[in-house]
C-alpha cells in the first residue's frame, strides 16, 4: 500500500530521508505521521527511524549544512531542522529493561526489533520517501479496521510503561471503532495492571487525560476506564454517567476537555492532573455552577458567556433535564449587562459591611428585573 500522492511529504522530509538513504542508510517515516497520513488526519510531528547511529546522523546533517539539535542523543534521537521545521530522527532501538515508567534501550539494526518495542500495531507503520508502506507487524489491517491492539502481549507492553493504559483508551477515543468495541485482551490487561498508574507522574497522567477528553467522543472510552477501575485510580469518586449526555448537548460547539472533566466530578483534580491555576479556577466555577440557582443570564453576567454556556450544558447532562428555553438569548443578555450602581452612589450614607450588603441587595433586585432597573430606580 502507498500513501496518497497529495500526502507525499514536503521538502524538509524529503531532504532528511534522502540525506540518510543517499549515504547507504535506511530512512523511514514512522508512527503517528504515517498513521494519520493513511487515514487523512492532520499530521503534526514528523518522526524518522534509521539504522544510522546518532553520531552518524549528526555528521551527515552538519556536512549538508543543516542545523542539528541533540534532543535525546543518549537514547538515539537527534532533531534536524530544515527550513525552520524540526524532524526527529531516531536510531532503531530495542528495549533492554523496563520498570513501568522508563526503559533502558539499546540500538538495533533491523526494523523488526524497532517495531516490536512500540505500543500499538497502528503505530508500528513505516513509510519511505515515496509513501510506500512498510508494515513489519501487520498493523495496517488494524488501522483500516480502526482496531487499537497492543504489539504482542498486551500485559507485557503495559508493564513496560503503565502510561500505555491511558494511551490505549485515548487511542480508542480518537482512532477506534466504538461500535466494534475494544480489544478484549487489552481491556483485561488494563484492568489487571491498573494499580501501576499510581507509579506515574501526575504530569504524564494529566497530559494523557487532556488529550483523551479532547477527542470527538471520549464517552465510550471513559466508560470503559470506569468499568476497569482505571478512572478511580486517576480521579477517585469520578463518575462517567454524565459525559455522554454532555457530548450530545454540547454539539455543535467545539469539544472542551475541561468542561468534560467537570462532568466527571471526583476529587483532587488539581493534584491528580496537575491543573494550572487558571484551569482550577475555571473548573471550580463549572462545578459550583451545576448546583447553583443562578440562571443562564446571571451566570453570563457574573462569569462570562462561555462559562455560562458550559454550566448550562453541564446542568442538563448531570441533572438529566432539557436545556432551558431561550438559554442562548439569556446568556447573550447577561454577557452584555453592566450593573449601573457603584459604591460611591450609596456614600456617605452607608459604609463598610452595610455598604457591601446594600450593594449586593440592589444587584440582586437588578438581576431579578432582567437587568432592566435603571440607576435612578435602584436609588429611589
Amino acid at each position: 500500500m502507498k500513501i496518497a500522492d497529495d500526502w507525499i511529504w514536503g521538502e524538509g522530509v524529503q531532504t532528511v530521508l534522502h540525506l540518510l538513504t543517499d549515504s547507504g542508510h535506511q530512512g523511514l517515516l514512522v508512527g503517528g505521521c504515517v498513521r494519520n497520513a493513511l487515514i487523512g488526519a492532520p499530521v503534526a510531528d514528523i518522526d524518522i527511524a534509521t539504522d544510522a547511529l546518532p553520531e552518524r546522523v549528526v555528521e551527515l546533517a552538519k556536512a549538508a549544512g543543516l542545523k542539528v539539535v541533540p534532543t535525546g542523543i543518549d537514547h538515539g534521537t537527534v532533531t534536524i531542522v530544515v527550513n525552520g521545521e524540526p524532524h526527529e530522527v531516531t536510531t532503531f532501538r530495542r528495549d533492554v529493561s523496563t520498570d513501568g515508567r522508563r526503559a533502558t534501550v539499546a540500538f538495533a539494526t533491523g526494523i523488526e526489533e524497532d517495531a516490536g518495542r512500540r505500543d500499538f500495531t497502528m503505530n508500528a507503520l513505516y513509510a519511505d520517501a515515496a509513501g510506500r508502506i512498510v508494515d513489519p507487524l501487520n498493523g495496517l489491517p488494524d488501522l483500516q479496521a480502526r482496531r487499537v491492539r497492543f504489539v504482542g502481549d498486551a500485559d507485557a507492553r503495559i508493564r513496560e510503561d503503565y502510561l500505555r493504559i491511558l494511551r490505549f483508551f485515548r487511542f480508542h477515543a480518537w482512532y477506534g471503532d466504538a461500535e466494534e468495541g475494544m480489544d478484549a485482551d487489552a481491556i483485561a490487561a488494563c484492568a489487571a495492571n491498573s494499580a501501576g498508574i499510581d507509579t506515574l507522574s501526575r504530569e504524564r497522567v494529566g497530559h494523557e487525560m487532556r488529550r483523551l477528553l479532547a477527542a470527538p467522543d471520549p464517552a465510550p472510552a471513559i466508560a470503559a476506564m470506569q468499568a476497569t477501575g482505571v478512572l478511580s485510580r486517576i480521579l477517585p469518586g469520578a463518575d462517567a454517567r454524565a459525559l455522554a449526555p454532555l457530548i450530545h448537548l454540547e454539539s455543535p460547539y467545539a469539544p472542551d476537555w475541561l468542561r468534560r472533566l467537570a462532568a466527571l466530578g471526583g476529587q483532587d483534580h488539581a493534584g491528580a492532573l496537575r491543573l494550572s491555576r487558571d484551569e482550577v479556577r475555571r473548573f471550580d466555577i463549572l462545578r459550583e455552577g451545576i448546583g447553583s440557582t443562578a440562571g443562564p443570564a446571571e451566570l453570563a453576567y457574573r462569569h462570562s458567556a462561555d462559562l455560562a454556556r458550559d454550566i448550562t450544558f453541564l446542568r442538563g447532562a448531570t441533572l438529566e433535564t432539557p436545556l432551558p428555553q431561550g438559554w442562548e438569548d439569556a446568556i447573550a443578555l447577561g454577557a452584555r449587562a453592566s450593573f449601573p450602581l457603584h459604591a460611591a452612589d450609596l456614600m456617605p450614607g452607608l459604609s463598610g459591611a452595610d455598604l457591601g450588603a446594600r450593594l449586593k441587595e440592589l444587584e440582586a433586585r437588578w438581576i431579578a428585573s432582567g437587568f432592566k432597573l435603571s440607576r435612578e430606580q435602584l436609588l429611589a
